[in-house]
């Protein structure tokens, strides 16, 4: 196997350095990511540059964490004047140290970031409880855990957290977006994360009625906005956007369909694994991302066979059981949920529309199953809807079967 030589000053760094016994491992890991030989040297010279950057600053080994990362990005990349050869890009540094940081984490060389302080600590706590008892999703969870996280960083800094010391006008300044221009939206996802939080708080044993009651409320008429919805000729023209020449063209051509025909939710896709799908019967099981159950569709033809195109000629040897994979190190890894996203919204500006939701697919699903006359229920169903009240919004955009009960306007002719 090729070694991995670097220049002598970056390995004179790393050599001298606390980091030095780590150097082989760390070549090794990323070598089973199969990371490209080249990759690999770039990202052991960046490694290099900020052991350096440690040596200067005293660091010692148990003290390094995500936020001694941020100090080397945020403090010393602005202004470094590190002898050549260095590496200075932002994201080849913090890609090959978070790799470092993830390395030392498993040895225990050094702390997860959970344990590294009372903020930290905290929001582990909330997130376990928002998956476990709340039944929450994995993008709400994110959501709510950086607005969470915003909010005690600015009352309690890095240290622990006291519930008590929590002032109700505060709270009120940080959910209305003060000096941020939030609008009404943006203060209902604020209230209800800060909510949220607090309720956890109270089933701990906290008391924070008056802080629950001090939560602002922006007004919110349920289902009272019309959905986006894309026409059948539009659909026709998003598909028919993806050629070969795109890069992982038959993947993302596959994740989009997946969208366009069975109206899954970008976070349900990349959940997709081999198993979920039965060929020979034509259907496909689909993890609900709120719920936790399981759901059985038919597959259609088209996205069976755009499915199996990927697998045959694109995806990449892996021993993962997920349909859609990355196709760069580190491989064996499904995509993320905003690869899929991002797929849809290129789809969009090939287009030359300015679209932004890929949840407005799912929209397009509901209203041409209404128009070829699906009951509700089944509606509901396939789009996997906990109530029957969230699918009646799309009767409102059936306007055939609206003209044909609509009454005439007062005064008119």
């Amino acid at each position: 196997m090729k070694p991995i030589i670097l220049q002598p000053g970056p390995q004179a760094w790393l050599s001298s350095s606390t980091l030095s016994s780590y150097q082989d491992r760390y070549v090794a890991r990323l070598r089973e990511d199969r990371y490209a030989h080249n990759v690999i040297r770039v990202y052991l010279a960046s490694v290099a540059h900020f052991a350096r950057w440690l040596g200067e600053q005293g660091i010692g080994l148990s003290s390094l964490s995500a936020a001694v990362l941020d100090r080397f990005l945020n403090d010393h990349l602005p202004i470094c004047s590190c002898p050549q050869p260095v590496r200075r890009t932002r994201y080849e540094l913090r890609t090959a140290i978070r790799h470092l940081l993830r390395l030392l984490e498993a040895e225990g060389a050094i702390r997860p970031d959970d344990e590294q302080d009372g903020l930290s600590k905290e929001l582990a706590t909330f997130d376990a409880y928002m998956r476990d008892v709340a039944g929450l999703a994995e993008t709400t969870r994110r959501q709510r855990g950086l607005i969470v996280g915003r909010f005690l960083a600015q009352t309690f800094g890095a240290g622990s957290v006291d519930i008590t010391k929590i002032d109700t006008g505060a709270m009120r300044r940080f959910v209305l977006g003060e000096g941020r221009d939030w609008g009404a939206g943006a203060v209902r996802v604020a209230g209800s994360s800060i909510g949220g939080y607090l309720k956890y708080r109270q089933m701990c044993g906290d008391k924070v009625s008056k802080l629950l009651q001090a939560i602002p409320r922006a007004a919110h008429w349920r289902l009272a906005s019309l959905p986006e919805t894309l026409s059948p000729a539009q659909i026709d023209a998003l598909l028919a956007s993806f050629d070969a020449n795109l890069p992982s063209g038959r993947r993302a051509y596959a994740m989009v369909r997946c969208v366009t025909d069975l109206g899954l939710r970008c976070a349900e896709v990349v959940k997709l694994r081999i198993e979920d799908i039965d060929w020979r019967n034509g259907t496909v099981r689909i993890a609900r991302s709120k719920t936790h159950f399981m759901d059985c569709l038919p597959l259609p033809r088209a996205t069976g066979e755009a499915i199996a195109e990927y697998l045959r000629h694109e995806r990449p040897e892996t021993v993962s059981r997920a349909i859609f994979v990355r196709h760069v190190a580190p491989y064996d890894r499904p995509v993320q949920t905003g690869v899929a996203k991002r797929a849809v919204i290129a789809a969009f500006r090939r287009c030359g529309w300015d679209r932004c939701d890929p949840h407005v697919l799912c929209h397009s699903v509901a209203s041409r199953l209404l128009r070829e006359g699906t009951p509700m229920k089944h509606i509901a169903d396939i789009l996997r809807h906990r109530s029957l009240d969230t699918s009646k919004i799309y009767t409102k955009i059936d306007f055939d079967r609206l003209s044909a009960v609509a009454l005439p306007w007062p005064g008119r002719a």
